[in-house]
């Protein structure tokens, strides 16, 4: 019988605690889970960007999804902040802790293929407008025999949210979205979103409204609850339990031990 593989996305805001994630990723793996990593790092091409005298600007397409512009200059910003920084300090945590890590972005190997938005609509002080020069795309094709080969041979795949064009360009793509892809294309059993909240809230921030669970039917309500970053989250739980995922839960990612507790029930489980 196949393994059941867990796919974890670490959120890239402040809060989320890298150390306890490896500490309990290295302790999962000893039980011989099968794990593939995912993460995103907005907060660190935010910083990045503003020592760069190059500050990030966001957008806010008609339905309401926040998300980076990203040109030429603020793309290569990220791919140094996601893929430079943060997957290389990951990587080399998990590498102390007796892992053996590997880590790739979507572009290599073309793990995550993407269709670049030709234009993306923006809606800034009420008016409308069209946005050409953006270096983001949405995930059409995950690669999902390389990690299976990198799996068999005993490595954790730790995964930059970027990917390749049909052109062969570097995008910017959501790391949530990316996680529910890679998940759907693994045939995952479970889907791990660890962010720097407990779950889903019905009345964001007040933790006691913490949504314990819920079904892919009530998704488009959780969709209205749902507050800023965490809409991607719901959004990517849906495009993964549509892929076949068994299920997604959305955990607290500054706890000890945040994928075991999640595994265990602790934060909102969606299937």
């Amino acid at each position: 019988m196949a393994q059941s593989i867990t796919v974890v996305k670490l959120g890239g805001t402040e809060g989320v605690d890298f150390s306890a994630i490896c500490e309990d990723v290295a302790g999962l793996l000893k039980q011989d889970m099968q794990l593939v990593l995912v993460h995103g790092g907005s907060s660190e091409a935010n910083s990045l960007g503003e020592a760069l005298g190059a500050p990030p600007k966001f957008i806010t397409s008609p339905s309401g999804y926040t998300s980076r512009y990203t040109d030429r200059k603020t793309l290569e910003i990220f791919a140094m902040a996601v893929n430079g920084k943060i997957n290389t300090l990951l990587v080399e945590q998990l590498q102390v802790l007796g892992v053996n890590a590997l880590g790739l972005s979507g572009i290599d190997g073309k793990l995550l293929q993407a269709t670049r938005k030709d234009s993306i609509q923006s809606i800034e002080n009420g008016k409308r407008k069209i946005i050409r020069d953006d270096y983001t795309g949405k995930i059409e094709c995950v690669n999902a025999e390389l990690l299976q080969t990198l799996l068999a041979s005993k490595y954790l795949p730790v995964i930059a949210p970027m990917a390749v064009s049909e052109k062969g360009e570097a995008l910017n793509v959501d790391a949530d979205r990316a996680a529910a892809m890679v998940a759907s294309a693994l045939k995952a059993e479970t889907l791990v979103l660890l962010t720097a909240v407990p779950g889903l809230m019905k009345n964001f921030p007040d933790e006691s409204s913490l949504i314990k669970q819920l079904n892919q039917s009530q998704l488009s309500d959780a969709l209205e609850a749902a507050q800023d970053r965490m809409k991607k989250k719901v959004l990517g739980a849906e495009e993964a339990l549509k892929g076949g995922v068994k299920r997604v839960i959305i955990a607290d990612g500054r706890i000890e031990n945040p994928i075991s507790n999640a595994l265990a029930g602790k934060g909102t489980i969606i299937q």
